[in-house]
């Protein structure tokens, strides 16, 4: 397996791990005041003209949110530079290092990268005024470096043409059924930074035997968590093992034969933050972006046509969507992640021969 230029791993060497138990926490706080959007920032900004935002969400949706806000303020145009989230952590780390400062604002799927961001002391403290009032202490940094931008679970699947709904699996020990033998499309953690939280998830709760049991299914492996849906759509294979919750509700909705499964053992919770750094080039710009992506509006943008789940009270869900908080989800812990990402990396592709 081609290891990155520059893995999570490699940043962390020679450093000391947080004693934090969640990503959010922190020993020493020392969060800034709330932030309004003001008519002298809205000024600010304008004369700045743009704002550069490094994204891992699906592009369709980071579009949908620049062009929302490029309407509401006229004459600052977005940038989107889209790409995985391991690609994102890569590229800022090789720009910093070259002193290059490129980037404004940055959403990864990978809550671990902004442990590594903060501690290097290159993000900058903004907290929108959304943020202070509306969202849960566990979603935000307590010294007010980013914030839980979107959520959403990894799930299970089936094609509706292939299973009946009785036939489903309702469970991931239920995965294991011979029945489901070469019907299994699953992603691969040293590709997805989603797939990488569930796997450290499942295998805490499940155990790696789990694992050793449910790759003798001959499971077709793919890369991205997008992927799985869309094998799915296309009735490549009936079950999915995992996948983004989003793209199955896109898939759904447009009207594939699929249906997605919570499992009874709960699901993986992913959560992807945003920040802004201390040297972006359009500092007020990269601040009204980022009051604008925890806004009402832009919130209800990422949940309509991303299928994302959002923390602000003022979003509504879709109706057909299963609420977010009815849903049974595993723990999620960023630190644990990033101290163990190499050994589920090796562990998994022994496991399933890729």
């Amino acid at each position: 397996m081609k290891k990155p230029i520059i893995s999570r791993r490699d940043v962390l060497q020679g450093s000391t791990a947080l004693a934090a138990s969640s990503v959010f926490a922190s020993v020493a706080s020392a969060a800034p005041p709330a932030s309004p959007v003001t008519p002298q920032l809205i000024e600010a900004a304008k004369k700045e003209g743009k704002v550069v935002f490094y994204t891992s969400i699906d592009l369709p949706v980071a579009e949908r949110i620049a062009k929302a806000f490029e309407a509401k303020y006229p004459g600052i145009a977005v940038r989107v530079e889209r790409t995985g989230a391991e690609r994102v952590f890569q590229r800022i780390g090789q720009e910093y290092a070259s002193r290059i400062y490129a980037v404004d604002v940055v959403n990864s799927s990978d809550a671990a990268h902004f442990i590594v961001w903060k501690r290097e002391g290159i993000l900058e403290p903004y907290l929108p005024e959304d943020v202070a009032k509306y969202y849960p202490v566990e979603h935000k940094d307590p010294d007010g470096t980013f914030a839980t931008f979107r959520a959403w679970v990894c799930v299970i699947g089936y094609n509706t043409n292939m299973v009946k709904a009785e036939d489903a699996p309702k469970s991931y020990a239920e995965l294991l059924d011979p029945k489901w033998t070469s019907k299994i499309v699953k992603a691969h953690p040293s590709y997805s930074g989603t797939i990488m939280t569930a796997t450290y998830q499942m295998s805490r709760d499940l155990g790696w035997e789990y694992f050793e049991k449910l790759a003798k299914q001959k499971v077709m492996q793919v890369q991205s968590s997008a992927d799985p849906p869309k094998k799915l759509a296309l009735g490549e294979r009936s079950v999915m093992a995992d996948g983004n919750e989003y793209n199955m509700f896109v898939e759904k909705e447009k009207g594939s034969p699929v249906e997605i499964v919570y499992a009874t053992e709960g699901s993986p919770l992913i959560v992807g933050p945003n920040a802004l750094f201390k040297n972006a080039p359009n500092p007020n710009a990269a601040r009204l972006f980022q009051s604008f992506c925890f806004s009402p509006e832009a919130q209800q943008l990422s949940s309509d046509i991303g299928g994302l789940r959002s923390l602000h009270p003022a979003v509504k869900e879709k109706p057909g969507r299963k609420p977010f908080g009815e849903i049974k989800k595993m723990k999620d812990d960023p630190v644990a992640v990033e101290k163990m990402s190499e050994q589920i990396k090796a562990r998994y592709s022994k496991l399933f021969g890729v």
